[in-house]
């Protein structure tokens, strides 16, 4: 029997500083990086995402990152599939993979080896449940997922108006949950041995934290970057400007509000989506919960724990 490919991830909510402690972490224990961002994957969004410069990854390599454009479409399987091709590439170099991300989905579709089956889709029934939002607002389709199936609500934002509709499709289609679907595709056993690390913080610092990066996106030309997504054919309703930043920097540009609306606005969603990420994570047994202010000053220790996790 083979023995389990050694992971070792990197979670928490947005503007946490996973990027500092995974490269940091990488270069001590001869690691390289696999982002679990779902939005990091699309090329020519950087600022808003918070993509990491050639700089800031000071060498280590990096993958899942530019692997799209932002017209195209991306599933939680397809990501499995290629981030897998990733870990046994890494570990057969003996080498140690590093999972870096907060798109809780797919950290815990990799780690736990999920594969979703392929299902058919019904236009007819999509576009009912789309026209259904637009007349009666996102909310009100929201709930309808909420009272069919509740564990999936709690992990979709009310605005994802196309992860609603594909949960309540898969209802549609196959008369169970997406939730009974999940439990479904993940196997009894993980071919990975896996220890994660989740950065956590007071919330207060974290929103701080956030508030400030959305500023520094600002000035750095997030604005510019999403008129060049617009200047290549980039529509707002294409799911790569679903991602909070992009939908809001997009409705100033379109006249629909101001600047400064458009920035609290960001900065809010933002908050929301960290509320929702610590929800995610921290109801995720296997993650050691380590406080950022721990991560600067005893970060030895936290390499050294992870080297012995891995190695026992």
């Amino acid at each position: 029997m083979n023995e389990p490919i050694k992971l070792l991830g990197i979670v928490g909510p947005t503007g946490s500083g996973k990027t500092a402690l995974s490269i940091e972490l990488a270069k001590a224990l001869n690691g390289e990086i696999i982002s679990c961002d779902s939005m990091q994957i699309y090329k020519h969004m950087n600022i808003g995402t918070a993509k990491p410069t050639d700089a800031e990854k000071q060498g280590v390599p990096h993958y899942m990152l530019d692997i799209l454009e932002p017209n195209e479409n991306f599933s939680v399987n397809e990501f499995v599939a290629r981030a897998k091709e990733h870990i046994i590439d890494i570990s057969s170099r003996e080498k140690l993979p590093v999972l870096v991300g907060g798109t809780g989905l797919y950290v815990d579709s990799l780690i736990n080896d999920v594969n979703f089956a392929p299902m058919e889709s019904d236009e007819e029934y999509r576009a009912s449940l789309h026209k259904l939002a637009k007349e009666k607002g996102n909310l009100h389709l929201h709930n309808i997922l909420v009272d069919k199936d509740k564990n999936a609500a709690d992990k979709i934002h009310p605005n994802n108006v196309r992860r609603v509709v594909r949960a309540l499709e898969i209802i549609h289609l196959t008369g169970k949950t997406k939730t009974e679907q999940d439990k479904i595709a993940k196997p009894a056993n993980s071919p990975y041995k896996s220890i994660l690390f989740g950065i956590d913080m007071p919330r207060e610092e974290l929103y701080e934290r956030i508030n400030k990066r959305v500023d520094i996106m600002l000035g750095d030309g997030l604005v510019d970057e999403v008129r060049d997504l617009f200047g290549m054919g980039i529509k707002p309703e294409m799911t790569a400007m679903q991602a909070i930043g992009y939908k809001e920097i997009a409705d100033y540009i379109n006249g629909n509000c101001a600047l400064e609306s458009a920035v609290e606005k960001i900065k809010q969603e933002s908050r929301r989506y960290a509320k929702r990420q610590i929800t995610w994570f921290w109801n995720n047994c296997k993650i050691n919960r380590v406080l950022l202010q721990e991560c600067n000053e005893s970060f030895t220790a936290i390499s050294q724990f992870a080297k012995n996790a891995l190695h026992n």
